[in-house]
């Protein structure tokens, strides 16, 4: 285990440092190309509610897929960090309506739904630095998406897992931990990968 929490931390600093490299304009291209990819997935063009994220820094860009999206009329939910790591939900209503949270994020302004609202999402966009070829997702450590994906499991949930990522970040392995989920599905500027498991869908357990 903790050969593997070491392995997962270096991957962790070769990834970022990676991102830290992009400029400013290739973040902008990268976000057009991935709306542009991901609204092609049927998991996004047939749901009706998909949990998200607002991406911040270099991360991939999320936003014009965010926009998209609530043009076509789907629920958007956007995650609000709670003080113990956990995750609340509030619903996306335009970027007018985002608001500066800790850790340099930004959350949506209106009601909050609870923790649980992510049970309702027919499709979850995961933030994550990495995949693999087995659809093993390398997140940032911080453990909130783990609480989502045990949620889900509980509830007997069963959404559509997706990564959105930059093209160097489909890796050859990424190390994996018991409680660790498969997604299903992987958008690069490259295009999108499926993943599936050894009972069906990736994520489906």
């Amino acid at each position: 285990m903790k050969g593997d929490m070491s392995e997962k931390g270096e991957l962790r600093a070769e990834l970022l440092g990676a991102r830290r490299l992009l400029s400013a304009e290739d973040v902008r291209e990268t976000a057009a190309v991935l709306a542009r990819h991901a609204l092609e997935l049927p998991e996004l063009t047939d749901a009706g509610t998909v949990a998200a994220y607002v991406s911040v820094g270099r991360e991939p860009g999320t936003r014009p897929l965010l926009d998209a999206l609530r043009a076509r009329g789907v629920r958007v939910l956007l995650p609000v960090l709670l003080a113990d790591n956990d995750l609340d939900w509030g619903t996306y209503q335009g970027p007018g309506r985002l608001k500066p949270a800790g850790r340099g994020l930004l959350e949506p302004a209106g009601e909050r739904l609870g923790p649980d609202a992510v049970v309702t999402a027919d499709t979850v966009l995961l933030p994550g630095l990495a995949v693999d070829a087995r659809g093993m997702r390398l997140g940032r450590g911080g453990g909130s998406y783990d609480r989502v994906l045990a949620r889900l499991a509980a509830a007997g949930a069963h959404p559509a897992l997706v990564v959105l990522l930059h093209a160097n970040e489909v890796v050859a392995r990424v190390p994996a931990e018991p409680h660790d989920h498969p997604v299903h599905a992987v958008v690069t500027p490259d295009g999108v990968s499926r993943f599936t498991g050894p009972s069906g869908p990736a994520g489906g357990e």
